[in-house]
């Protein structure tokens, strides 16, 4: 996985992941969805970015808290309020 000692610890940290992959701040091509996992091997949480075929294009660990309260942000989207 991609930078795992970069862990987001925070619902601010998470937006701002989701910005930067929304506005191509990570240089990635092809971006499709985002979503949330659990690793099989360790049970660890991580955010994911995917492209059409559903090809792991990068990946962030997260803490539980995250997990727990960040999902429907990735569900949704990140919208700025005005």
């Amino acid at each position: 996985m991609n930078n795992e000692n970069d862990v987001i610890d925070t619902l601010a940290e998470l937006e701002s992941f989701l910005i930067d992959v929304e506005n191509g701040g990570f240089g990635l091509k092809g971006v499709a969805g985002v979503g949330m996992a659990t690793n099989n091997k360790d049970g660890s949480r991580f955010v994911a970015v995917f492209d059409d075929n559903q090809k792991l294009l990068l990946a962030r660990m997260i803490t539980e808290d995250v997990f727990q309260t960040g999902q429907d942000m990735v569900r949704n989207g990140v919208g700025r309020k005005h």
